[in-house]
């Protein structure tokens, strides 16, 4: 098998449960060996059903699902090797950590020394060294977490599937398992494929991000490419905060431009090929914006009043009233910037600048 090859291939992947609606369409998914992919979307978006098939809980109702170029669509589960991690964890309270680790060694028939030294290894790696005594009762959240990975890693899998493992744990030991994760991913080269509905851990940790809506692929891309680049109106929305400003289409094929209530106009990249005078709106990254006091010469800013100053602890975020029709618009200033130590008053005008590369317009 070619390494080029991709190790899992959806292709044509349909699954309906009632034989109407279909929670996945059409699904066409090539999985690279050694990656990390997220798979992100809101509830009920096929994200999971996408991992329940290729776990095989799951069965598709239409396509094939190929793993290192071979049929897999009806190999039951247990024949396909590949390691799960859950979010309720799914420990054995009654077995030690060590047992509960070495249980799908037992179910395998390793002989009993190369167990005990895979157990060790794979708790090694999870950095609970010395802990394979222990209850599952008597540990924390994270500590669990780190025997549920442990246990999916033990038989060296070609595959590690996980589904929102870390939803179960505080915000701070969140971030913290995340970064965990991913050094332990680099060092291993084993491909994962991890389900969540947070944007932030599935940019935080992946090589590449599939959102998903509706049962569709909107975009698969990079970390950085989804959040600064983002191919429709919907992975705008929902991957980072956007300022989202409404209007119509102007300008030219060369130089479009969004056109404001008021009859402003500010340029930006026409992404979805929307045709003059359509109802769009542009999404620029409350970052991107530049705040001024003064009006400067740039030609696309916009006035706009101070209607509320947030305190984030990293940064200042000003939320400013734009005018009848158009949401408020949150510019996020780091502390360096002169207006977040000294904001301006509740109520006194500001000038946005919306710079071109970063104001985005979609057709509706």
């Amino acid at each position: 098998m070619s390494s080029t090859e991709p190790l899992v291939r959806f292709s044509g992947v349909q699954k309906t449960y009632d034989g109407e609606q279909l929670v996945v369409r059409e699904l066409n998914l090539d999985i690279q060996r050694g990656e990390f992919l997220s798979l992100l979307g809101p509830s009920g978006s096929g994200k999971t059903t996408t991992l329940m098939m290729l776990a095989g809980f799951e069965s598709p109702t239409a396509g094939d699902i190929l793993l290192d170029g071979k049929q897999i669509t009806r190999t039951p589960p247990h024949k396909r090797n590949f390691g799960m991690v859950f979010q309720n964890y799914a420990l054995f309270p009654h077995m030690t950590v060590a047992q509960n680790v070495a249980y799908p060694l037992t179910v395998r028939k390793v002989p009993k020394d190369e167990q005990e030294k895979r157990v060790q290894k794979a708790l090694d790696m999870v950095r609970l060294t010395g802990m394979g005594e222990r209850l599952p009762t008597r540990l924390s959240g994270g500590q669990q977490q780190r025997v549920a990975l442990a246990r999916a890693l033990v038989f060296e899998p070609q595959l590690v599937l996980m589904d929102e493992p870390l939803g179960a744990l505080d915000k701070q030991l969140r971030e913290h398992m995340q970064l965990e994760l991913k050094e332990l991913h680099r060092q291993l080269g084993v491909t994962f494929v991890y389900v969540t509905h947070d944007q932030g851990e599935a940019l935080t940790m992946s090589d590449r991000v599939a959102v998903f809506n509706e049962g569709v692929i909107q975009q698969l891309a990079d970390a950085q490419s989804l959040y600064e680049a983002p191919s429709n109106r919907f992975v705008a929305g929902f991957v980072g905060d956007s300022t989202v400003l409404r209007g119509t289409l102007g300008g030219t094929a060369d130089a479009p431009c969004i056109v404001l209530g008021q009859g402003q106009t500010l340029p930006g990249i026409n992404v979805n090929n929307a045709v003059a005078g359509a109802m769009v709106e542009a999404c620029v990254r409350p970052e991107r914006i530049a705040l001024h006091v003064q009006a400067p010469a740039a030609l696309n800013t916009v006035a706009a009043q101070v209607a509320g100053i947030v305190y984030y602890g990293d940064h200042v975020r000003l939320l400013c009233s734009m005018g009848a029709g158009q949401a408020q618009a949150t510019v996020k200033l780091p502390l360096t910037h002169a207006c977040a130590l000294t904001p301006p008053a509740m109520g006194s005008t500001v000038h946005l600048e919306f710079p071109t590369p970063f104001t985005r317009i979609y057709a509706l």
